[in-house]
């Protein structure tokens, strides 16, 4: 069973397109792509990936949704659609080969600066696939966590995440971090609140890097041991600044929409290339 299931938001999202254009327009739009070669024709496979050296955590930013979907001249909301679908399948993939923790960078602070259309599109997305978690993640095995300022989110979405968090309390197993409403920066001053406010009530005050940790978002989570990042683009746009200090970082020009398991692939072996040594001499 994969991660909440398999129905396919892409799907949905096409029927929609389909009804609203004509079958044979949107078809001569979808002829128009460039869509990528299969990665399994000529990418690495999973037999070469060292199964004892996995990395505990990936995170990715899940970048190329808005060109991938101008690319097929559709709008951004279909790209956003395949990335969801696109993050089904590594977020099944992920727990297929052994990772513990999946960090996905979903809706930043800066995101709500879109388009209204664009992000009431985007909560739609997490919407439905919040009600789908509900009813597969016990079964699945699959535990959820949110990173963000969920308190900007509607009343619905904020009861969702409620439901979702108390049952992840219950299971043991593959997890995936949320970050929705998200910015790294944000999230340092939020710790830095937090400890002020404990300090000012009398807490121990003593600081060292471990107990900063625990007033992050990520309390208790691994720091990211690989974070990826497709679309092209070479920055980290206000992604896990605290977290990342020794993540190896992977960049690709492959759209989100376009990821698949071959991709996942990729990206370890060319972790399991690196030596991690921490400031130290090996």
């Amino acid at each position: 069973m994969g991660v909440f299931g398999t129905k396919n938001f892409m799907r949905d999202y096409l029927s929609r397109q389909i009804k609203k254009f004509g079958r044979v327009k949107f078809l001569q739009k979808r002829s128009a792509s460039d869509f990528s070669e299969s990665s399994a024709a000529n990418g690495p496979s999973a037999e070469e990936i060292d199964f004892t050296n996995l990395p505990r955590h990936i995170a990715v930013i899940m970048d190329g949704n808005g060109r991938w979907a101008k690319r097929i001249s559709m709008p951004r909301a279909a790209g956003h659609a395949a990335g969801a679908e696109t993050f089904r399948t590594v977020a099944n993939y992920c727990k297929k080969i052994g990772i513990d923790y999946l960090t996905v960078y979903a809706f930043s602070t800066e995101n709500s600066k879109r388009p209204p259309e664009e992000v009431a599109e985007i909560m739609r997305l997490l919407d439905k696939y919040l009600r789908e978690a509900l009813e597969k993640m016990e079964k699945d095995q699959t535990r959820m966590k949110f990173f963000g300022d969920t308190d900007a989110l509607s009343a619905e979405l904020r009861e969702l995440i409620t439901k979702t968090n108390k049952l992840s309390a219950e299971i043991k197993g593959f997890q995936v971090n949320m970050c929705v409403n998200y910015g790294g920066r944000d999230e340092l001053v939020r710790a830095a609140k937090r400890y002020a406010e404990d300090v000012k009530n009398g807490l121990p005050n003593e600081l060292s890097e471990n107990a900063f940790s625990d007033y992050m978002y990520s309390e208790g989570i691994p720091d990211p041991d690989l974070i990826i990042r497709p679309g092209g683009e070479l920055r980290m746009s206000n992604f896990l600044l605290w977290q990342l200090a020794y993540s190896e970082l992977y960049f690709t020009e492959k759209l989100w929409p376009d990821f698949d398991e071959r991709e996942i692939d990729r990206a370890v072996i060319e972790y399991q290339k690196r030596s991690r040594r921490f400031g130290e001499v090996k």
